[in-house]
């Protein structure tokens, strides 16, 4: 997934960890600066998805994946502006018939792509995204070994 914000730990094997992690290991595993890691986990942290103790194996869960969905990351890392996912220029040119009318035109559409997305996200677990990317290096694990 694309940004450091919303990566998931890439792993070259099928064991994802039991236990805590630590900061360096999950920076590496996603290719991310630790600063951001960082910052993501405090985020994660104040949301109530993760808890963070000193030492090599501080970070771990809140909650069990399945409880945590796409849409409780969305929201706690501030993904979008406070208006949502659309954000219309502040100071459109009220002379032109364009600018004084496309934020009318087109708030309630983009208001219902924003609620559809949110509620999808919503329905969309972190056990899930597990699951498939077990099933993901499996079946990738297979195809350089010749396995099926």
């Amino acid at each position: 997934m694309g940004t450091p914000q919303t990566g998931v730990p890439k792993r070259s094997d099928t064991s994802f960890p039991k236990k805590g992690l630590a900061g360096v290991f999950v920076s590496g595993s996603i290719g991310a600066n630790p600063v951001i890691v960082r910052n993501v986990m405090g985020r994660l942290k104040a949301a109530g998805i993760l808890e963070i103790r000193q030492g090599r194996s501080g970070i771990t869960l809140a909650k069990p994946l399945e409880k945590i969905s796409f849409l409780d990351l969305y929201r706690a890392l501030n993904c979008a502006h406070e208006e949502g996912l659309f954000h219309f220029h502040e100071n459109p040119n009220a002379n032109c018939p364009v600018g004084r009318n496309i934020h009318k035109a087109m708030a309630s559409r983009l208001a219902e792509i924003q609620d559809a997305m949110e509620d999808q996200m919503k329905h969309i677990s972190l056990a899930e995204v597990v699951a498939d990317t077990r099933r993901e290096i499996e079946k990738e694990t297979n195809e350089k070994t010749g396995g099926t």
